[in-house]
C-alpha cells in the first residue's frame, strides 16, 4: 500500500534520471493514447449515429441506379469514411516519432558523457553512469511508447477498415 503513496516521487525520479527528452516523450505517449481512447469512444458511440444517418439517408431515396445517385452513395460513404479515419494519420506519425525522440535522448545524454570525459579526463566512473543513464532511458521509454502505439494504431485502423466496409454494404443498390 505504501506503493502508492511514493508513486509520485519514483515517477519524478524516473524522469529526472532520464533528462530532458524523457518529458517528451511522456507528452508524445499522452497525445498518442488520448487519440486512440477518442477513437475507442467514436467507434462505441458517435459512428453509430453517423453509419445510421448515412443509411437513412440512402434508404429514403426512391431511385439508386443513376449516376446521380452512384454518386451520392460515394459522398455518403466518403463524408463518414472520412469521420471513421479522423485522427489516424497523427496516430500513425506520433508512433513514429516515438522512438526517434527516444534516439535524441541517446544522443543527448551521449553528450553529456563525453564533457564529463573531457572535464575530468574520463576517469570519474560515477559522473558518467548519470549520462549513460540519460542515454538508455530515453531510448528505453520512447521504444515502448511506439511499440504500445503500435499495437494501439493496428487495432483501430483495422476497426476503421472494417467499419467503412460494412458501410459500403449496407448502402445497397438492389433497389
Amino acid at each position: 500500500m505504501n506503493y502508492l503513496y511514493d508513486a509520485p516521487d519514483i515517477i519524478r525520479r524516473f524522469m529526472e534520471s532520464g533528462g530532458d527528452v524523457l518529458w517528451l516523450i511522456a507528452l508524445l505517449t499522452f497525445v498518442m493514447w488520448s487519440l486512440v481512447f477518442e477513437r475507442f469512444w467514436y467507434f462505441h458511440g458517435a459512428m453509430r449515429r453517423d453509419v445510421d444517418n448515412a443509411v437513412n439517408a440512402w434508404e429514403a431515396r426512391s431511385e439508386r441506379k443513376s449516376w446521380n445517385a452512384h454518386q451520392i452513395r460515394r459522398q455518403l460513404i466518403s463524408q463518414v469514411t472520412l469521420r471513421i479515419n479522423q485522427g489516424l494519420p497523427m496516430i500513425k506519425t506520433l508512433v513514429a516519432m516515438a522512438p526517434l525522440l527516444g534516439l535524441l535522448g541517446t544522443v543527448t545524454g551521449m553528450i553529456e558523457v563525453f564533457n564529463i570525459m573531457a572535464v575530468t579526463g574520463g576517469g570519474d566512473a560515477k559522473s558518467m553512469a548519470g549520462g549513460v543513464s540519460k542515454a538508455t532511458i530515453p531510448t528505453m521509454a520512447g521504444m515502448v511508447a511506439a511499440l504500445s502505439g503500435v499495437f494501439a494504431n493496428t487495432y483501430v485502423t483495422r476497426v476503421a477498415e472494417r467499419e467503412s466496409e460494412l458501410l459500403e454494404d449496407h448502402l445497397t443498390t438492389d433497389h
